[in-house]
């Protein structure tokens, strides 16, 4: 992925890593559409940071076709899509209660990139140089106890990553995917200043330099984040499960 000159969409981009990374591609010479719930907080980015808006409940499948369509027609040149919306909420499978934070995990973190990808496949193809952005996790590839929907999702978008690059072999897409560690922002109660995890200007700066250094990354991993990654391939992988489970257990929430 080259980082200037591309037409961005960021849905669930108002906060957090989205809003972050939607400012420095900004500062990097894209054109940037933030897309979010709240017209307040779209009115109030567009004022600060002049970013192009769109409103869109990325939990709704008639909303995503609605704002997808509305994005694709405003900019039409719109190369990039980059679907940040995600929760992560403590469950504890034990005991009753768990499901309808189970269900919303899904609906979120899976159904919502699957059917924004699904609106943009098509357009995408048509852009000379084209991709999608997905938004993996540590927690893809080591679990923490207490997220079990949460680690799910994510090791469905990382093996859903990898699909869709092999079938868009061949096109204009590249599929490019962010493996953010525990970084502080407000995903979990008490992560923003959880001091085991990132800063989130100091995540943005190495996955900014990451992205410009290696344009054709299938993955995007800064170094804190290949201690979950790879803990199969050392051969540590129950040894890494411990520690991140012996850790606060929000100290491994990610992105």
């Amino acid at each position: 992925m080259n980082i200037t000159g591309n037409t961005i969409f960021v849905p669930g981009g108002t906060r957090g890593i989205g809003l972050a990374l939607a400012v420095r591609l900004r500062d990097r010479g894209n054109t940037v559409i933030v897309g979010g719930r709240s017209a307040s907080a779209l009115d109030a980015l567009a004022a600060e940071h002049g970013f192009a808006t769109v409103r869109i409940d990325t939990t709704d499948a008639a909303s995503i076709a609605a704002a997808s369509a509305e994005v694709i027609e405003r900019f039409p040149d719109v190369n990039v899509l980059v679907p940040m919306a995600g929760i992560m909420r403590a469950e504890d499978w034990r005991t009753p209660g768990f499901l309808a934070d189970a269900e919303a995990t899904v609906v979120t973190n899976l159904l919502g990139p699957i059917r924004l990808i699904a609106a943009f496949t098509e357009h995408l193809q048509s852009r000379p140089d084209a991709t999608i952005l997905t938004v993996s996790s540590g927690l893809a590839h080591a679990p923490l106890r207490v997220t079990p929907t949460y680690n799910a999702t994510k090791a469905a978008v990382h093996m859903l990553s990898e699909s869709l690059r092999l079938q868009l072999a061949g096109t204009s897409v590249s599929v490019v995917e962010l493996v953010p560690p525990s970084v502080q922002t407000e995903l979990m109660p008490g992560q923003e200043t959880n001091p085991h995890a990132m800063p989130l200007d100091e995540y943005i700066d190495e996955t900014t330099a990451l992205l410009e250094a290696h344009p054709d990354a299938h993955e995007i991993q800064v170094e804190r984040v290949k201690f979950l990654r790879y803990g199969e391939v050392r051969g540590d992988y129950d040894e890494v499960v411990s520690a991140l489970n012996a850790t606060d257990p929000h100290a491994a929430a990610s992105a």
